[in-house]
């Protein structure tokens, strides 16, 4: 078993998992029919994406596990994803700010994926860039539309971002494994990425009329499976069917 690659591939794999999971949510609760199908199918390609990471996840543990192992019967403190992609759906601004941060920060970073020297990492990568081009598009799109709209609309933009804002930073802290990674032609580069994320960030912010925050400071733990209050009843319904039948089959 290679231990760190199947921890990188966790750590690749879980943020779309559970930004999927919070979107999924949101399904028959979206503003607008065309909107609510929008957020519906944007979870459904993360969740494929994450599907094709876990498949593979599996395939390197070599345990003899499914994808469906990897995704449903960890605890808590296994999870890799970052603290931003658990906070919960307040309202639809809140959505979109979430939203349009991973999305930033998603894309560079498939784009260096794509460059892989795993071929496995490489192929998921080309593949899930053409969904992301997409989500990369929505979500910036909603955050001119909401921060240059009504009065109404850009506070709640404005306080989406704000509220956000101190979360984003830890998708660039780079962890001793995510460097060896980088080193060793696998993984991604978070300190090239992390330019591109902010000079695109900061001009649809800009075209929004969307204030800049000033903040340095961000929470940071989730890497490490150190996770906010929401991850457990996050993991409650995701875990559900599969801890309550376990080995089910449809």
């Amino acid at each position: 078993m290679n231990t760190k690659l199947y921890e990188y591939i966790l750590l690749l794999a879980d943020n779309p998992l559970i930004l999927g999971h919070r979107l999924s949510e949101l399904c028959g609760h979206g503003p607008s029919l065309e909107t609510d199908i929008a957020l519906t199918n944007i979870s459904l390609d993360l969740f494929g994406q994450v599907r094709n990471y876990f498949q593979y996840a599996a395939q390197v543990q070599g345990l003899g596990k499914s994808e469906d192992d990897i995704a449903f019967l960890r605890y808590e403190h296994e999870y890799r994803n970052v603290i931003m992609v658990e906070q919960a759906n307040k309202d639809f601004a809140w959505v979109i700010a979430r939203q349009f941060f991973f999305d930033a920060y998603h894309k560079p970073l498939l784009e260096q994926l794509a460059g892989s020297n795993d071929a496995q990492l490489s192929a998921i990568a080309h593949k899930s860039l053409k969904e992301v081009q997409y989500h990369h598009h929505f979500s910036s799109e909603w955050v001119k539309r909401l921060g240059d709209g009504t009065e109404e609309s850009h506070t709640r933009m404005q306080d989406a971002i704000n509220h956000f804002w101190p979360y984003m930073g830890e998708l660039f802290e780079e962890t001793a494994l995510e460097k060896e990674m980088k080193e060793n032609g696998t993984g991604a580069d978070l300190v090239a990425i992390k330019p591109v994320f902010k000079s695109f960030t900061n001009e649809i912010m800009a075209e929004a009329g969307i204030t800049v925050p000033s903040s340095e400071w961000s929470h940071s733990g989730g890497k490490k499976g150190t996770h906010s209050e929401h991850l457990g009843f996050i993991l409650t319904e995701l875990q559900y069917m599969q801890r309550a039948y376990p080995n089910m089959t449809w």
